[in-house]
């Protein structure tokens, strides 16, 4: 299929994006690596008026680390990041989960803001953001402001953001001493998962993050449950993920993964 007719704008500036979005609002797109929406135009599920071009913007293309932070720019490509060189030392649980994003193919275009963006509830840059407590930097004319990951997805393939709001960037926190592990299931290497987990040692215990079940990647944060209290919690959390069947798992099957696979994780990262 071919998308329905719309005018294209390449952004020179930050400005011009914000221009483009308060005039337009629900009916403009930001372009970035592309690898969704483009699938969506041509499906025509997606019709915008206009579609704006974000990707020469070279403010937009920066990862910068700070002390305690990294901000990750809305053109900063997912391979872009994968190769970054501080990226295991300074943000483990993105480098464990990078490489299960779609392809080598599909990352060497797609944005990290882009998969946010998207709000897939079966990506691995959201359940990554959910997981790590990071925080989603957006601006628009009016404002700047910042929502916390827990805040920024309502629904699937719903967000916090505002008509007229550019995702300008996402900053991650940067856990020193703790430990990280990361697990998903899908039919294929690449493929949208049918489960996927996060566990991140706290000061307090653990939290235990999973995407993939519910509408929205959701997080628990714990003690160092172990034996049964552990199974206990999992199987209550698997529950209230309120799985459904599909054609790519029944419920049963996903809350059967949740329970396996954090049984494992939480005990890889508090040993």
């Amino acid at each position: 299929m071919k998308p329905p007719a719309f005018d294209y704008l390449r952004a020179e500036t930050v400005g011009g994006v914000l221009e483009g979005l308060a005039q337009e609002g629900s009916n403009a797109r930001v372009l970035a690596g592309g690898q969704s929406l483009l699938a969506m135009l041509n499906m025509r599920l997606a019709r915008p008026k206009l579609l704006i071009d974000i990707m020469r913007l070279r403010e937009l293309r920066q990862i910068e680390r700070h002390a305690d932070t990294v901000i990750i720019g809305a053109g900063v490509r997912q391979a872009e990041l994968l190769a970054w060189p501080g990226l295991a030392e300074a943000l483990p649980l993105v480098a464990l989960s990078l490489p299960w994003v779609g392809h080598a193919q599909t990352r060497s275009r797609g944005t990290i803001c882009g998969s946010l963006a998207h709000a897939d509830p079966s990506a691995e840059m959201p359940l990554a953001l959910i997981a790590l407590g990071g925080e989603v930097h957006l601006r628009s004319l009016k404002r700047q402001r910042r929502v916390a990951a827990k805040d920024f997805f309502t629904g699937v393939m719903l967000t916090a953001r505002a008509d007229d709001e550019l995702i300008e960037a996402i900053s991650l926190p940067i856990l020193g001493g703790a430990r990280f592990a990361f697990r998903e299931v899908a039919r294929r290497h690449g493929d949208f998962a049918i489960v996927a987990c996060a566990a991140i040692t706290t000061s307090a215990g653990v939290r235990f993050a999973v995407g993939g079940v519910a509408d929205v990647p959701t997080a628990r944060d714990w003690p160092r449950l172990q034996g049964s209290a552990l199974d206990d919690a999992l199987n209550g959390f698997a529950y209230e993920l309120e799985a459904r069947d599909d054609v790519h798992a029944s419920a049963r099957y996903r809350r059967d993964l949740v329970r396996m696979i954090g049984r494992d994780l939480i005990g890889k990262v508090l040993q």
